[in-house]
């Protein structure tokens, strides 16, 4: 066990979600050569994740071309929801699980981990058709029935793109709170 990854997972942002969550145990040896083939989709995931979860911020301009923008944004996210049913119908999602991840692992539930080395697929409810999926190992296992695992070395790019899509999450918690208390 090493504590350097816990210590590391908990010094930094973490997103606490409820998300549809799968797994499947994988050799550790394959790990890394499958994280290699998913590096690229992966990142086209979290693009989509991000594009998808940007919002035009609310302002005061109410020129015919920020009411365009803000219709037509209106419009392609209504036409993605319309993909995610089609492609991912909601019978088919795995249950949703309560879960702590961010660049260097998560937190799940026991009964969701396989075995000691397994593959992490997180669904994004405004990309359910993209998971994120991610060669992992067991860390660590809690007194809480969780396991902590670490995530094989995603590399600089990836590593980066899932720590702004923590952050994004992070903050937007943030606000959602600070909302609720003024």
């Amino acid at each position: 066990m090493d504590a350097n990854s816990w210590d590391e997972f908990e010094q930094r942002v973490s997103c606490d979600e409820s998300l549809h969550v799968d797994s499947e145990a994988m050799p550790w040896p394959d790990a890394q050569a499958h994280q290699a083939r998913l590096a690229e989709r992966n990142l086209n995931t979290l693009s989509a994740v991000a594009a998808l979860e940007e919002r035009y911020a609310e302002t005061d301009d109410d020129s015919p071309l920020m009411l365009e923008i803000q219709r037509m944004d209106a419009k392609l996210t209504a036409l993605v929801d319309i993909v995610n049913h089609l492609l991912v119908p909601a019978s088919v999602l795995p249950p949703r699980q309560a879960l702590r991840f961010n660049a260097v692992g998560a937190v799940l539930p026991a009964a969701l981990v396989p075995g000691d080395t397994l593959v992490v697929r997180l669904r994004f409810d405004v990309c359910r058709s993209l998971p994120l999926e991610l060669a992992a190992r067991v860390e660590r296992r809690l007194d809480n029935g969780h396991v902590f695992v670490v995530f094989a070395a995603p590399g600089d790019v990836l590593g980066d793109a899932i720590e702004r899509l923590v952050f994004r999450h992070h903050r937007r918690k943030v606000a959602e709170t600070r909302q609720l208390t003024s």
